[in-house]
């Protein structure tokens, strides 16, 4: 695919989210934020503006980057709100957890501490935004949604739903399978997948590393922009 002729601005989402349950104790996942930032490096090198929303990594931001941070769901939410009615895509690699607890404790939960008894403790949860559904289904005309789905099974079909449902322009499908030594998609490790379009079409990838990966995104989100340029 050519690349776009024109500078775009692009809004870039990495890394995981952390969720408090007290003031020590998070909900969060393995995520690292390589795709991400190897997104964002990737698009900086291609001439684009690029900002960067990232949940807690030990990542280095590319050169030139925007980077804004956020810890929860709920600010990174905040944060696409603001920046996405300016950009001309969005690309949500962040891995955002999916619940929160409903209560948040003010002072740390502690143990029973007595030897051998048994302590059951609840946790109650309640969903979080879905921040690329609502970015789609808000966006301007010309923009672009490009979510994101890990699956552990049934990948393609998993992968349409999600882009069928949530109205995206693309997504990309990565697998996570647990006879794979490693933590798979998370990481450095190489990966395998597919992005799947709007219209159709599937290009799918064995053992990608991330930052051939992220060209191969940045290919599929220029070549939207450039077709509706031209339309």
């Amino acid at each position: 695919m050519s690349r776009a002729r024109r500078t775009c601005r692009l809004l870039i989402t990495a890394g995981p989210t952390r969720e408090p349950i007290d003031p020590v104790r998070y909900i969060s996942n393995h995520s690292t934020g390589t795709l991400g930032y190897a997104l964002a490096k990737v698009a900086k090198a291609r001439g684009h503006e690029v900002i960067l929303i990232t949940g807690p990594t030990e990542l280095e931001s590319p050169k030139g980057v925007k980077r804004v941070g956020v810890e929860t769901a709920g600010q990174m939410e905040q944060a696409v709100v603001r920046h996405f009615p300016s950009a001309d895509a969005l690309i949500m690699s962040a891995a955002v957890a999916d619940f929160r607890p409903i209560r948040v404790a003010t002072q740390k939960i502690k143990r029973s501490g007595v030897a051998g008894s048994l302590r059951l403790w609840q946790l109650e949860l309640v969903e979080n935004p879905d921040i690329v559904a609502k970015a789609a289904s808000q966006r301007k005309e010309g923009q672009v949604v490009v979510g994101f789905a890990l699956e552990t099974e049934h990948l393609l079909t998993n992968a349409r739903n999600k882009l069928r449902s949530k109205n995206l322009d693309a997504i990309v499908a990565t697998q996570l399978s647990p006879k794979k030594k490693g933590r798979g998609p998370f990481g450095t490790d190489p990966v395998d997948g597919a992005i799947l379009d709007a219209k159709g079409r599937v290009k799918t990838f064995r053992a990608l590393p991330k930052l051939r990966l992220a060209n191969r995104i940045l290919d599929t989100v220029e070549a939207i922009l450039s077709s509706r340029a031209t339309e």
